[in-house]
């Protein structure tokens, strides 16, 4: 931490923005909060900033996120938590259900579906958008942002060890 918290601004949002998926904003606005006495604290800081963000800003957030098992192109780090929970290993029927659930989810709330897939297995994530779903759009932005927040945890975890 004590490094983390000597570095210049820059060079904190070059090594902390990718902990939001292409939302270095996050960082650059968390980085005069410094010096960060641990990563719970840092944490707790940058979804902070997240929260006090315009709907506009956590819109581009969520936004920001790849569909499951989607054509984009995925960052290294969303590449590999996908398939941490495995979902690189699909069945063709499989991948057209994921397909469906991303258009279908979409639709609704004109954002992909975003769920901590590290913390899940695909089976729970089929589960996640038949429940999720049902939501309303305001009650799915909170439960994406909760998601991001358990994916940003993830990723700071495994960038800073204490």
């Amino acid at each position: 931490m004590a490094e983390l918290n000597a570095l210049s601004a820059g060079d904190f949002v070059r090594v902390i923005g990718p902990v939001f998926e292409h939302s270095p904003w996050i960082a650059t606005e968390t980085a005069s909060r410094r010096p960060f006495s641990d990563v719970d604290t840092l944490l707790a800081d940058l979804c902070d900033t997240v929260r006090k963000a315009s709907d506009d800003q956590k819109l581009a957030l969520i936004r920001a996120h790849p569909d499951l098992v989607g054509r984009m192109a995925l960052t290294a780090q969303s590449s590999s938590e996908q398939a941490a929970a495995r979902l690189n290993k699909l069945t063709l029927e499989e991948v057209a259900l994921f397909q469906k659930q991303n258009a279908a989810y979409r639709q609704k709330f004109d954002f992909p579906f975003v769920i901590c897939a590290r913390l899940n297995k695909k089976e729970a994530i089929i589960e996640g958008f038949e429940r999720r779903l049902q939501n309303s759009r305001e009650q799915e932005i909170r439960a994406a942002l909760e998601e991001i927040f358990k994916i940003a945890a993830l990723r700071l975890r495994d960038l800073i060890k204490e």
